[in-house]
């Protein structure tokens, strides 16, 4: 699922008021990362996670490794931050605005 601009400019107005439920430290993306991520996002759709000034891999690379583990959409990235969604199976709580 690939989101249009105006469906990302709507979650990152949903995101701007988040803190960020995941950390990554100077271990980098273990499977312990993921585990957290994939519990957070599965509950909330819509996570912020942070990653420390000493964690071994860039942002770029955080972003991309998590995005493909959890099956998510980048939504952002901004300095230590990324930003990730992915729709409820089920019960989605967020209603993304159409396409277009």
């Amino acid at each position: 699922m690939s989101l249009s601009g105006k469906q990302r400019r709507f979650l990152r107005s949903l995101g701007h008021h988040l803190e960020p439920v995941v950390q990554i430290g100077k271990q980098g993306i273990t499977e312990a990362v993921i585990a957290a991520a994939d519990d957070a996002i599965t509950t909330h759709e819509l996570v912020k996670i942070r990653r420390s000034g000493d964690c071994p891999a860039t942002r770029e690379e955080v972003a991309g490794k998590l995005g493909q583990a959890l099956d998510a959409e980048i939504v952002q990235q901004l300095g230590h931050v990324v930003l990730l969604y992915r729709r409820h199976p089920e019960q989605p709580a967020i209603q993304l605005p159409r396409r277009g």
